[in-house]
């Protein structure tokens, strides 16, 4: 279980150590101002090869019919351990618009520990190798590189 922060834009298409910094500060500012930690846990984070499942949590923990689903594929950074705390787990995830172009959208949530944010920065770096050999294996990705670079490119930077 986990407190959902939010969602920011961000702007770059290089995705290094560091580039989620300024998202999840304005999503902390955002989180700590609304005071939404009155009700700590407000989503569950599942994370398998394919897909991301955010299921929300109504105020009595139990999950609601609202879920968010993200494609694996289509994530293109993770990293736990930031500045403002320790305990956030954000991703970089491209949004496809209705008119084809797409925006990036950094993702954060509020763990219960530090050890959680990283194994879920852990557990998103397994789901993507899985994701990205079953791809490779279906012919849906031509490349001429190895998986172990292109891999890289992907590799979630848990401090």
């Amino acid at each position: 279980q986990v407190t959902y922060l939010g969602k920011v834009s961000t702007t770059g298409m290089q995705f290094l150590s560091g580039c989620t910094e300024k998202p999840v500060i304005e999503l902390w500012k955002k989180h700590t101002l609304a005071r939404e930690d009155i009700y700590p846990a407000n989503a569950l984070l599942e994370i398998r090869p394919f897909q991301v499942w955010l299921h929300h949590l109504d105020l009595k923990g139990e999950a609601t019919v609202h879920m968010d689903t993200f494609q694996v594929a289509r994530i293109a950074y993770c990293t736990a351990d930031h500045n403002v705390s320790p305990n956030i787990f954000a991703w970089v995830y491209r949004e496809i618009n209705d008119d084809l172009s797409y925006q990036m959208d950094c993702h954060a949530v509020e763990c219960e520990s530090k050890l959680e944010a990283k194994k879920l920065a852990h557990a998103m770096m397994e789901a993507f190798k899985k994701t990205f050999h079953s791809m490779k294996s279906d012919g849906r990705i031509h490349r001429n590189s190895s998986s172990e670079e292109v891999s890289h490119e992907f590799e979630s930077d848990d401090g």
